[in-house]
């Protein structure tokens, strides 16, 4: 019966194989959410293995273990569902400031008002800066001259 549990995945052998790959975070986990103890107990005779297994199951989405389960980056760990939701209400925010303002707004004033960037997130690629040059004169003979100066392409070649 005893080689049974062991060879099973899920058994004492898997959790030293987990403990194994994931040991330092487990360590970590262990003083954080289960104050007073260590994962040295285990190995002293003090805590079971099944108190170990039971303690695993159920420590957080955000627990140094589970993370490293996962195998995601830091900053992608700080991004979890609060500063997401956070961040698309900023950016909300931010664009209804800007078509306020452009819709309201003296055009004079507010024609070289650029829509605001989002906040940057892991995963998502920025909207790239266009090196295009646009040249405001009627003929825009001035762009290619424009852009032969600071090497960008003009809008109308």
């Amino acid at each position: 019966m005893a080689e049974a549990v062991r060879d099973r995945a899920g058994g004492i052998a898997g959790l030293a194989r987990f403990l194994r790959e994931y040991g330092e975070a487990v360590e970590w986990d262990i003083p954080h959410y289960w104050p007073g103890r260590s994962l040295l107990e285990l190995y002293r005779g003090e805590m079971s293995w099944r108190e170990l297994k039971v303690f695993l199951r159920y420590l957080p989405h955000d627990s140094a273990t589970a993370r490293a389960v996962r195998g995601a980056s830091p900053e992608e760990e700080l991004w979890t569902l609060v500063p997401q939701l956070l961040a698309a209400a900023v950016d909300a925010i931010r664009e209804n400031t800007y078509a306020t303002i452009k819709l309201q707004g003296d055009p004079k004033r507010t024609g070289r008002l650029k829509p605001p960037d989002p906040i940057p997130r892991p995963g998502v690629e920025q909207r790239k800066q266009s090196n295009v040059i646009r040249f405001g004169g009627r003929h825009g003979s001035g762009a290619a001259q424009l852009a032969a100066v600071f090497g960008g392409k003009a809008a109308n070649q």
